[in-house]
């Protein structure tokens, strides 16, 4: 059985002047990706890759959760589509068993609940039908090698918004 691990960046910051694929990190974000790097090590298998898209909101996030994994930065993650998230982990190698994939809305909502079949945890489907928000983390158990992964072929075991409790 393989994880995969998609979460959504942390919240962004809006510069005046800045290009999307430039934005940074908020101040809210960095805290946040710090949050969701320590609920990931807490509750999944250690990560041994990372697909993450080339936006620099995305590569500060990946930055703050102290995950130390071999990373992919990848254009075709950046305003993507489901179908070119999934091209992309089929072509992670078959020694991963935990894959984190750091991207963007409403693409990673849509690659979770576009993979998540049968025994999919509907309580957590519900909850990112509702809102996939930032730094949010869908956690999917694979049966299958990646290159054999297809919508519909994997299970939804669990979704998580890291927050800080006030």
């Amino acid at each position: 059985m393989r994880n995969l691990v998609l979460m959504r960046h942390a919240k962004s910051d809006y510069p005046e002047g800045v290009a999307d694929h430039a934005r940074p990190l908020a101040p809210r974000g960095v805290r946040e990706g710090a949050l969701a790097g320590a609920w990931i090590r807490a509750n999944v298998a250690p990560v041994d890759a990372v697909l993450c898209s080339s936006a620099a909101r995305t590569r500060q996030t990946l930055e703050r959760t102290g995950i130390s994994a071999p990373v992919k930065y990848l254009d075709e993650l950046y305003d993507t589509t489901p179908g070119e998230t999934l091209r992309q982990i089929n072509t992670v190698a078959d020694d991963v068993t935990t894959l984190l994939v750091v991207g963007h809305e409403p693409t990673t909502s849509a690659v979770a609940l576009r993979l998540a079949g049968p025994g999919s945890d509907r309580a957590a489907a519900d909850r990112i039908y509702g809102k996939f928000p930032t730094s949010a983390i869908a956690v999917l158990a694979v049966p299958t090698p990646w290159s054999e992964l297809e919508m519909e072929g994997a299970a939804l075991v669990g979704f998580h918004v890291p927050r800080q409790s006030t």
